[in-house]
């Protein structure tokens, strides 16, 4: 795997770590290649049940890098059409992020700002340590936006927010993100990754085919209406009550002890 992303797997939980603590972790072409390979891989190993991404050093990630901007290398390709497609291509991390059949965590310290805060908000939870900072930053350099900023930033807190954080570029601290729903918790700096591995410890021993299909749920939910909702809850509902995993929990709540999961 490419030194721009390292990655360390125990306890069925996957850290992904941006590695270019010299440049706030902005993205690159190695980064984000890994990534590509890494998130598809996780996603269908049956030994993972949580993925939380981080960044060393400092800082979560600064977003694109704004050096290859202003050199104009940050794309590929020549023409309009290439340069597209092979940011569409990238995208596809916050895509994997969010639509992975297993909880993803965002453990967040220093920026998350531009593509950086969209890959955050791509993930189902975000944990912030308390000097934390966001911004969509976009408008700063000149752009609209990408790797789903403006889909998941409307989601989270509300179209009318989403557009004066994208056009203000203003940074939100990790209480006013916590008070907007921006981020799940916010914990001290020193605990910040025992804290966010707790959790995802906690996760990856939970009934996984449930998690799968709660976010398969949730997900709809995003763009479905109330009946076709209600369909799909019935039949992934009907399908958790079939998996060992739910007489498990069924017996261990008759016998009074915790259940022991199985992702069966």
């Amino acid at each position: 795997m490419a030194q721009d992303l390292l990655e360390v797997v125990k306890d069925g939980v996957a850290v992904l770590t941006l590695n270019r603590p010299d440049r706030l972790n902005a993205l690159s072409p190695a980064m984000l290649d890994a990534l590509l390979e890494a998130l598809p891989r996780l996603a269908a190993d049956a030994d993972i049940g949580v993925v939380v991404l981080t960044g060393s050093g400092r800082g979560f990630c600064a977003g694109g890098d704004v050096k290859a901007m202003a050199e104009g290398r940050e794309f590929g390709g020549d023409t309009l059409e290439d340069k597209a497609q092979a940011l569409r291509a990238r995208m596809e991390v916050s895509r994997w992020l969010h639509e992975m059949p297993k909880p993803t965590i965002a453990m967040v310290r220093g920026a998350a700002a531009g593509a950086g805060l969209s890959m955050a908000l791509a993930c189902d939870l975000r944990v912030a340590a308390d000097g934390a900072r966001f911004a969509t930053a976009f408008a700063r350099v000149g752009y609209s936006g990408d790797f789903g900023g403006s889909y998941f930033l409307s989601q989270l807190v509300g179209t009318a927010k989403a557009r004066e954080l994208y056009f203000t570029a203003d940074i939100v601290d990790a209480a006013q993100a916590l008070a907007l729903g921006l981020v799940n918790r916010v914990v001290p700096d020193a605990r910040l990754e025992d804290e966010t591995l707790a959790l995802a410890r906690r996760l990856a021993s939970g009934p996984r085919v449930a998690y799968r299909y709660m976010k398969r749920n949730f997900n709809a939910a995003e763009t479905a209406g109330l009946v076709p909702m209600l369909d799909l809850e019935a039949w992934h509902h009907t399908r958790c009550g079939m998996t060992e995993d739910h007489r498990e929990a069924a017996r261990a709540f008759v016998e009074k002890r915790e259940p022991v999961f199985r992702g069966r």
